[in-house]
């Protein structure tokens, strides 16, 4: 069993950064592959990125690519992402997820293929 809290949260202006955190409990957060998804308002909850246990070669949203970075830290059981040039479009809740299938080097980008999740971290940009 896992769960998940993330941090970070808050108000930005368009252009600004902000850094998400997520933090895991369990001892088999190492072998789980992770995500960050969000889900602005009237909007279906979209993938943004995704690292496997390993933490080599994570994936990104064509959306996010070259401005968020996703990281994890299987020591302090703690995923990351850094946002940066933030746009007006990246006004959601961001919500963490982990993959439990032990030890893939998968970076999944659909909903269903994460069994745990957190509760969600606002972030509002504004213009």
């Amino acid at each position: 069993q896992v769960q998940l809290v993330e941090s970070g949260g808050g108000l930005v202006q368009a252009g600004g950064s902000l850094r998400l955190s997520c933090a895991a409990t369990g001892r088999t957060f190492g072998s789980y592959s992770m995500g960050w998804f969000r889900q602005a308002p009237g909007k279906e909850r979209e993938f943004v990125a995704a690292i496997p246990w390993s933490g080599r070669s994570p994936y990104y949203a064509d959306s996010v690519k070259g401005r968020f970075t996703i990281s994890r830290d299987n020591a302090k059981k703690t995923v990351d992402l850094q946002m940066s040039s933030l746009k007006t479009d990246g006004d959601a809740v961001y919500y963490c997820a982990a993959d439990s299938a032990y030890y893939v080097e998968t970076t999944a980008r659909r909903e269903v293929e994460y069994d745990y999740w957190g509760q969600g971290t606002q972030v509002t940009v504004s213009s």
